[in-house]
C-alpha cells in the first residue's frame, strides 16, 4: 500500500461524492417520473455510475498496484475497456444534458 499524500487523499475524498451524485440524479430522475427531463436525468446519473467505477478503479490501481481492468480483462483489453467506459460517461452525461436542454426550449 502507497504512503498517502494529498492526491491520495483527494482520489479517496471524490468517491463518497460521487455517490451522493448518483443516488441523488437516480432520485430525481424517480421524482421526475420519467418525462423529458427525468429521462435526461437518468442518462446523466447512469453516467455518474459509470465514472465512479471508473474512479474506484483507479484507487484500487494506486493504492494496490491493481488495474482491475487488465486483471479482468488482460492487456490490451483492460486499456480499450478503460477507455470504452471513459467514453461511455461522458457520452451518457452529454446525451443527458442534451435531453434536459431539448426539454428546457420547448
Amino acid at each position: 500500500m502507497n504512503e498517502l499524500g494529498i492526491e491520495q487523499w483527494f482520489g479517496i475524498l471524490e468517491l463518497p461524492f460521487l455517490l451522493v451524485c448518483i443516488v441523488y440524479s437516480f432520485k430525481t430522475a424517480q421524482t421526475l417520473k420519467g418525462g423529458v427531463f427525468g429521462r435526461g436525468m437518468v442518462y446523466l446519473a447512469w453516467g455518474f455510475l459509470v465514472m465512479a467505477v471508473g474512479h474506484l478503479s483507479l484507487q484500487i490501481t494506486n493504492f494496490f498496484g491493481v488495474d482491475i481492468f487488465e486483471m479482468l480483462l488482460n492487456q490490451p483489453l483492460g486499456k480499450i475497456a478503460w477507455f470504452v467506459a471513459l467514453m461511455t460517461t461522458w457520452g451518457l452525461s452529454a446525451f443527458g444534458f442534451y435531453k434536459i436542454y431539448q426539454a428546457s426550449k420547448a
